[in-house]
């Protein structure tokens, strides 16, 4: 697991194995079943997560007790409710497990010591927040100009094993399409 955070962090900023110690401490591990919560909505969010196996989604809940599925995360991704775990307030938000999931979990006060303890991992961070923004701002456009075939179609070249990890209900909901439309989609 140690291994697989270095091999991570390393695709943007090399590390040495001093200073990957120090990055190391900065998190805890946690395991979570399928099914299991590591953000429900309306409470405090302690972590950001990094996903070293299984896979979760993030979830908003409308007032009518609609699920929208904001994302779906796996193995080496991070997840959280960023703007709650960023500006300490509560969940709006849940995150659940679609699988046994194994995450390491930083802090909002680790992760500040991180960034000033070690000016890599500042840089490190940034890339990752700037190319998160990127994919929320293509999901936008796609949704504002692609009709639901197309976002279908991009989703399914962009992430194929998904389709094999959840149900199509799942991609349904991410796709903000019927279950049937969807079935109408994929034949």
């Amino acid at each position: 697991m140690k291994a697989d955070l270095r091999a991570h962090i390393e695709k943007i900023i090399p590390l040495t194995d001093e200073e990957f110690d120090f990055v190391i401490s900065h998190f805890s591990t946690k395991k979570f079943k399928k099914h299991q919560f590591l953000i429900q909505k309306d409470e405090p969010v302690h972590y950001s997560y990094f996903i070293i196996t299984g896979l979760v989604k993030l979830v908003f809940t409308d007032e009518s007790g609609k699920e929208h599925i904001v994302s779906f995360a796996m193995e080496d991704w991070w997840e959280s409710d960023f703007y709650a775990y960023y500006t300490q307030t509560k969940a709006t938000m849940s995150l659940e497990c679609l699988e046994d999931t194994e995450v390491l979990c930083c802090t909002l006060e680790d992760y500040k010591k991180l960034c000033d303890g070690l000016q890599k991992m500042e840089r490190f961070f940034l890339e990752k927040a700037t190319f998160g923004f990127l994919g929320s701002q293509r999901r936008i456009i796609s949704w504002l100009t692609s009709n639901s075939k197309e976002r279908y179609e991009q989703l399914l070249k962009q992430y194929p094993t998904l389709f094999q990890r959840v149900s199509k209900s799942q991609i349904a909901s991410y796709l903000g399409v019927s279950r049937e439309t969807l079935s109408r989609l994929s034949s």
